[in-house]
Parts: C-alpha cells; sequence; structure tokens
C-alpha cells in the first residue's frame, strides 16, 4: 500500500468555459485546479531489486505573455528516493499520441513502476486494476507522464485561450517546450541527462520537442525514444502509393502470424521471412510502382504475383488496386474466407463484422481490446492509489480536432537537433504486426533522416513481434523495457566531452 505523506493545493480554482474548446459533457462544469500536488510514496522490484520511489500527480499551468495561466497539464512524476545526487540521474519525458491522446498507454502499460491487469498477450481480464511493474525502467530514470491540454484531466482555464494556442503541429511543441523548461527548473533537474519519449503521434511530439528545447530554451537532450514512430512529416506521407509500398514487409508479418501463407513460406521463422520481403520491397516494388501505367504487362504480372505471395491476398486483388494494396481492404480482406477481420494497431487480433461484404472493417478489435483495460485501470490507479481527486472525467482521448498540421517536417527538427547536439541519441522501437504505423516506414523514414550517413551511430532500431503497443505482450515487455536501459546507459557521457 501507498502512504500518502503531503497534499498540496494553491488555491486557484477556474471554471470550465462552455465553449468549443471544452467537451458539451456531463462535466463541462467541473472544476480544474491551475497548480495542485498529491504526493505518495512506493516502492517495487525491479529485476531482483526493491526500488524505492515518490509519485506525485498534480497539475502545473501553461503561462501567456501576461502571465496567467492560459491552461493546466496533469502528470505523474516517479522519482527514486535512495539516489543522493540527481546530477547524473536520468529524466524521462513520457507522451503519448492520438493527437489527443493522453501519457496513460505508456504509463501503467510500460515504462511506469504500475502494470494494468491483462494476460501476456495483452488481452483485457477483469477485475480491472493494476498491479506491480517488475520491468519498469524506475530503476535506471525517473520519470514524467504528461497528458497535453484537453488530454487526461489537463484543461484550458482562460476564456481568451484560442484552440490555435494548443492544437497543431508547432503549437503543440512551443507551449509543452516552456512547460518542460519550467518543470525541470521547479524540481531542480537542470544537471540531470534527459531523454523524450514518445508513442505513435507523440513521436511527432517530441522529435519537433527536441529540437524546440535545444533552439529556444537552450536544454539539450541525451536521447529521444520514438515508440511506433509516424512519418513525422518526412516521406511518405499518408495514403499515397509509396506508403502502402512499404507496408508490405507488414502485410508478410501479419499473413504469417495467422497462417494465411503459402506453405514454403509458412515453415519458416517470422525473422527469416522478413529480410526477404523487405530487400524486394526496396529493390523492385518500389521501383516498379514509380513506373505506373508504363510498366510492361509481363513485369507488372510478376509483380503482383509476388506481392500476392507475401501479403497473403489473390493476385487479381493486387491488380484490382494497381499493385497498392490499401490497408483498410487488407484488414478486411486477409481472413475474409474465415469471416473475421484483423486489427489496424495490432493486427494479432481478430474482429467480426456485421457482415463478411465490404471493403473496411466496422471497428479496430484491437483498441477496443485496449479500451477495455486501460479506462478503468488508470481512473482507480489515480483516483485510489494515489489519491488525487477530482470530478473531471479522464479524457483517455480528449476534444483537440480539428488540429493543424502544417509546418515543419519534426524528423528534419530532430535531424537538426542531432547534428547541432553530439550528444543526441535516437532509438526507434516498432511492433512487426502494427498497421497503423508500421515497422518498415519506420526504418524508412530513419534512413531518409540521416541520408548522409553521417550520424548512423547514434540511430538505433529494434523490432518486437507484436503491434503498436509492443509492450503490452508480456515478452515484449521484458526486452524492450531492457532495450531502454541500453540505450540510456550507452548514451550517458559519464564526464567525456563529445565532438566531431
Amino acid at each position: 500500500m501507498m502512504k500518502i505523506i503531503r497534499y498540496t493545493l494553491i488555491p486557484f480554482l477556474l471554471f470550465f468555459v462552455f465553449s468549443p474548446l471544452t467537451t458539451p459533457d456531463l462535466f463541462a462544469q467541473a472544476t480544474l485546479e491551475a497548480e495542485s500536488a498529491v504526493t505518495t510514496e512506493g516502492e517495487v522490484t525491479i529485476k531482483g531489486n526493491r526500488v524505492r520511489y515518490e509519485v506525485t500527480a498534480g497539475t502545473q499551468p501553461v503561462w501567456n505573455s501576461d502571465g496567467e495561466p492560459d491552461a493546466s497539464l496533469f502528470y505523474v512524476y516517479y522519482r527514486r528516493t535512495d539516489v543522493d545526487d540527481v546530477s547524473n540521474r536520468p529524466l524521462v519525458f513520457s507522451f503519448n499520441g492520438g493527437p489527443g491522446s493522453a501519457s496513460v498507454w505508456m504509463h501503467i502499460g510500460y515504462t511506469g513502476p504500475k502494470f494494468l491487469n491483462i494476460d501476456d498477450e495483452g488481452h483485457p481480464v477483469q477485475p480491472y486494476g493494476v498491479t506491480d511493474n517488475e520491468h519498469s525502467i524506475l530503476d535506471v530514470a525517473d520519470i514524467v507522464y504528461i497528458d497535453p491540454v484537453n488530454t487526461g484531466f489537463s484543461r484550458i482555464l482562460h476564456e481568451d485561450a484560442t484552440r490555435s494556442d494548443f492544437f497543431g503541429v508547432n503549437a503543440d511543441i512551443r507551449y509543452l517546450a516552456a512547460w518542460i523548461d519550467n518543470f525541470v527548473s521547479r524540481h531542480n533537474r537542470w544537471t540531470s541527462p534527459k531523454y523524450l519519449k514518445g508513442e505513435s503521434y507523440g513521436t511527432t511530439r517530441v522529435a519537433g520537442l527536441a529540437r524546440q528545447l535545444q533552439s529556444s530554451h537552450w536544454m539539450f537532450m541525451n536521447g529521444v525514444i520514438l515508440v511506433s514512430p509516424t512519418g513525422m512529416g518526412l516521406e511518405p506521407p499518408a495514403m499515397t502509393p509509396r506508403s502502402e509500398i512499404l507496408k508490405l514487409p507488414y502485410y508478410a508479418a501479419t499473413a504469417w502470424y495467422h497462417d494465411a501463407l503459402d506453405p514454403d513460406l509458412q515453415q519458416r521463422d517470422l525473422y527469416e521471412i522478413l529480410p526477404e520481403v523487405e530487400e524486394f520491397t526496396i529493390n523492385e516494388y518500389l521501383s516498379a510502382v514509380a513506373r505506373g501505367g508504363t510498366l510492361p504487362a509481363a513485369e507488372r504480372d510478376q509483380i503482383a504475383e509476388t506481392v500476392a505471395r507475401y501479403s497473403g491476398i489473390d493476385k487479381q486483388h493486387v491488380l484490382n488496386h494497381n499493385l497498392t494494396l490499401p490497408t483498410s481492404f487488407y484488414w478486411k480482406e486477409l481472413l475474409r474466407d474465415r469471416g473475421m477481420t484483423v486489427g489496424r494497431l495490432d493486427s494479432r487480433y481478430r474482429g467480426i463484422d456485421r457482415q463478411d461484404a465490404g471493403e473496411r472493417y466496422d471497428h479496430d478489435p484491437a483498441l477496443t481490446a485496449w479500451n477495455h483495460s486501460f479506462t478503468s485501470a488508470i481512473n482507480y490507479y489515480l483516483r485510489e492509489e494515489l489519491g488525487y481527486e477530482t470530478d473531471l472525467q479522464y479524457n483517455i482521448f480528449g476534444p483537440v480536432h480539428p488540429w493543424d498540421r502544417s509546418g515543419n517536417s519534426t524528423a528534419d527538427d530532430l535531424r537538426r537537433a542531432m547534428g547541432e547536439n553530439p550528444f543526441l541519441h535516437v532509438m526507434v522501437q516498432s511492433g512487426y504486426y502494427d498497421g497503423a504505423t508500421d515497422y518498415f516506414s519506420a526504418k524508412y523514414v530513419m534512413w531518409n533522416m540521416d541520408r548522409s550517413g553521417k550520424v548512423q551511430d547514434r540511430l538505433r532500431f529494434e523490432g518486437y513481434r507484436s503491434g503498436h503497443m509492443m509492450y503490452l505482450r508480456q515478452e515484449d515487455l521484458v526486452t524492450s523495457n531492457e532495450h531502454i536501459r541500453e540505450f540510456i546507459q550507452n548514451s550517458l557521457t559519464n564526464g567525456e566531452s563529445a565532438r566531431y
């Protein structure tokens, strides 16, 4: 059991303003404290060693140019308590994506000291709740889980604040960088090695934050961890022939998992098949589709045959789609003859639609399974174990749309940050069965982020036999956290200088 040792609130209560910026729901009139903190103590055994920690759940404002709080962000901060000198203690800032998603997923599903109740493959179990996470990275780093505006308990406070202040690629990066600067100052962590970790759209966010913190706040990171990364504004953009071509290795992984490949492929291990599919994708498939209608009929037929062989989809369907299979069609078609669909976020999951006909599935069976587990678990944990009291709804997904997607490539921002900062390392973590942000597109973005090849020694890729949230599979929870430990250790300088 955790013991509450301190409860402090700054009496700054502001009511929600009913406007397009807030959600017109039962919680629209609930109050939010611009600043609050509830601190408790806990301990967890990690890799056989007892780790004692202090955890603070609270809110910290986003200030406007007049020094007034425009919004307040909810956060949960874990600090190991048996460390006397924090100058060498790593500090990780963790975000999820969406945009519009709370930090709950990696908080109680990946790196935090508590882990939600699920089975070994990530499926929900009842009763809902949390248990100790013996694989947490809290043994090697302190962690701050941050909910951006309108996610979790974070809300807009000032009636004059506008949507453009928060909901867009550049606005999101600007206000979060200022918030991190403030947090680091308040908690005296300027000398600590610092890391940014983001998942899905959160990778777009942290890639931009690395550059923003460096250029505008003179805060230099040691590492950036990209979990299931998006394109981050670098090619391939969504829904182009190139993006669909690069998904072929993911299609092959999914078909292999569901025993939908030809017997000679099926009997081989996944790790034997994927390099072969990747080579075909880069060396033949891309160039063939680039030729469009000028591709000779015989070559078109051969490419379609190979794509069908690796994807598990009938050759005629490949031809009908001009050689590039849309993901929506793939999720519906692969197991159509079995009366099932496959998931988008994790294609190991199977779903059942109202009818087998059609071009797309009725729902993502992976996401519905995860929502089962996380929503109840995070509300229980924050309110009952950590003692954070509020009438606000915890927004797993919050109202942040429309989202302004204009702006520079944050992948290029990250490249520039690496160019300016020789201490900065980057690691990509992807699941082979992730159909939303597929692993081979992540590799492609990583390769093209550094076309010169001059920072390859500071780039690392790790793949896992699971989906978008690879950490929900118990075996991958172990290895993915261990990879973060290794990454942090390898990026620490131990007093050494860095130069080109």
